[in-house]
């Protein structure tokens, strides 16, 4: 969420910037255009490598989560698994008593 606020912050300060230096630009069209160009090339730059590290975030928090799950999902079976062994165990314990008695 903090990184959507600064991305969103930093176009709208290109876009304020942007106007603002077309309005009060000393320089000529030709070198006002190359430098509106050149800044909105940073500006690309800028939010293709956010997005990429976004994509990392995302890709590292799904690789955690799945084995967060994988280990999840091993511990219930082991626990499913001790629960039918101890079943067993009080049942056929059980069950020998009565024949025993």
């Amino acid at each position: 969420m903090e990184d959507d606020k600064r991305i969103s912050y930093f176009c709208l300060g290109l876009g304020i910037g942007v106007a603002v230096g077309i309005l009060f630009a000393p320089k000529s069209g030709e070198e006002t255009r190359q430098l509106l160009k050149s800044k909105a090339d940073e500006g690309k730059d800028y939010v293709k490598r956010k997005s990429e590290e976004l994509k990392e975030s995302a890709v590292e928090l799904a690789d955690k989560s799945k084995f967060a799950l994988q280990r999840q999902k091993e511990q219930l079976a082991a626990a499913v698994d001790a629960g039918r062994q101890a079943y067993k165990e009080s049942v056929l314990g059980d069950t020998g008593n009565a024949a025993g008695a």
